[in-house]
């Protein structure tokens, strides 16, 4: 069996402003009716491949959870990583955690941002590799190119080990465009999908010779981590000593046991938002639109408005792309997609909340979004899932009015406790122990206002919380 490894960090930056530091790329609806994560699980389900192995932040582990049983797949286990140290520390952690679980388990490594048009495809050309992966060697996939990409590291191929398999000879940076050109030529260059195929111990030996610090330190972070309602937090103390890098230039450009299969379908990293209009569906004059937009006499434009509340206009439009949430609008010439991550540092610096925070906040129990903010008051929709119930909690600086408008809540004020049918209200004084639960089996969905001196998500005292927050 396959083990299969997600990788599932990410700044959010690229394709801002759909995608944030909040809720990055991954979890996101980018291109099709599942978001890049649920299609990046599905695709290594079924036979050959075992439950998946998820790497993630602490920030997602409960999107992770909730994806998952979106598409009804149980993970073998959710590894947390105090922070982000890039690819290396996170493909070893992985991997020591697959070998304790299956000492003789193949992994594959996969990023969980990417889109395949043609999974089974994909799954063949695992399968192609997997002669090599049990002889020893390090798997690599590479993509055959249809363009000269600058935005893609490639990779170059040597001789043939077994059919469909080569000899990898190297890594290849991000090209300039000459170069670019000239590696589109050779069919030995592919473009690096960054994705792995190894059985758990070669990779494990492949970090103890190439990077013993990154090995080290990972392997007592995982020695010393603990269980947390099923999640495996590694230990922060060790993963302190984790040095930052990508396993590419930790591990896999000095490795001399590294093959690569080719890869003949479609695939994308989905790295900016020109490589999004490449993906989309497109009229006659090569304009990519969603739902809430109109155009007038544009050529080869995305517009994308991701709020059923705003209409996107495009006039005359030639090699645009304009995406408009309710919060944030971004509009940027085709060519220069790729310095979208520039505009969010500058953001980030002038302190626009937008820069990092995505407008819908997801939580272990559901999700909220404000409605309005003003001065003392703040207006809030908050959806709870079937059976989930917030903490028991009180505030020191704000007082709250809760009205249901679906399903049912059960609300607990200090000692009184009630059932909230739709269109009920009640309201929560300032300092009032007070807990809000769906009862039901289906959403529940209520409008807070809050009021009072200060109203930032962190006026909580919490007392009970399903979730270990206390």
């Amino acid at each position: 069996m396959i083990t299969p490894i997600l990788l599932c960090g990410g700044s959010g930056t690229r394709l801002w402003p759909l995608s944030r530091k909040s809720f990055p790329k991954q979890f996101t609806n980018v291109v099709g009716d599942e978001s890049l994560f649920q299609a990046s699980a599905r695709r290594f389900t079924g036979e050959g491949f075992a439950e998946p192995v998820v790497v993630t932040g602490n920030d997602f582990r409960f999107i992770v959870t909730e994806q998952l049983a979106g598409i009804g797949v149980a993970p073998a286990g959710i590894l947390i990583e105090p922070d982000g140290r890039n690819t290396a520390p996170a493909a070893i952690a992985s991997a020591l955690y697959a070998a304790r679980r299956d000492p003789d388990t193949l992994i594959l490594l996969v990023p969980s941002d990417h889109a395949i048009a043609d999974p089974a495809a994909f799954r063949d050309a695992v399968a192609k590799g997997r002669v090599a992966a049990e002889e020893g060697q390090i798997v690599t996939f590479g993509i055959a190119p249809n363009r000269a990409e600058t935005g893609y590291g490639w990779l170059e191929a040597g001789e043939a080990t077994h059919e469909g398999i080569h000899r990898l000879v190297r890594f290849i940076e991000k090209p300039d465009a000459a170069r670019a050109a000239e590696l589109f030529t050779d069919r030995r260059n592919m473009w690096n999908a960054g994705v792995f195929l190894a059985s758990a111990q070669t990779l494990i030996a492949a970090f103890r010779d190439h990077a013993p610090e990154i090995y080290d330190a990972v392997e007592a972070s995982l020695d010393d981590s603990a269980t947390d309602l099923g999640f495996t937090r590694l230990d922060p103390d060790a993963w302190t000593r984790v040095p930052e890098d990508s396993i590419d230039y930790a591990v896999m450009e000095k490795a001399g046991n590294v093959s690569v299969v080719r890869f003949e379908g479609h695939w994308s990293d989905l790295g900016s938002w020109e490589s999004v209009w490449q993906e989309s569906d497109k009229d006659d004059r090569g304009n990519a639109r969603s739902e809430n937009t109109t155009c007038f006499d544009c050529d080869d434009t995305l517009l994308r408005s991701e709020s059923d509340e705003m209409e996107l206009v495009g006039i005359g439009l030639k090699n645009m792309v304009a995406v408009a949430m309710r919060d944030a609008v971004m509009v940027a010439d085709m060519s220069d997609s790729q310095n979208v991550k520039k505009a969010v540092s500058t953001l980030k610096q002038r302190g626009a909340k937008q820069a990092q925070q995505f407008p819908v906040d997801h939580r272990p129990w559901g999700w909220f979004e404000t409605l309005i903010l003003g001065d003392r008051f703040q207006v809030k929709r908050i959806h709870v899932h079937p059976g989930a119930a917030l903490s028991l909690q009180s505030h020191v600086h704000r007082s709250e009015h809760w009205i249901v408008v679906q399903g049912t809540a059960r609300v607990t004020v200090d000692d009184a406790v009630q059932l909230l049918t739709e269109n009920q209200s009640v309201y929560i004084p300032l300092g009032a122990v007070h807990r809000m639960e769906n009862p039901g089996k289906v959403p529940m969905v209520l409008i807070e206002v809050q009021t009072g001196s200060y109203l930032g998500e962190d006026d909580i005292i919490r007392y009970e919380d399903d979730y270990a927050r206390t």
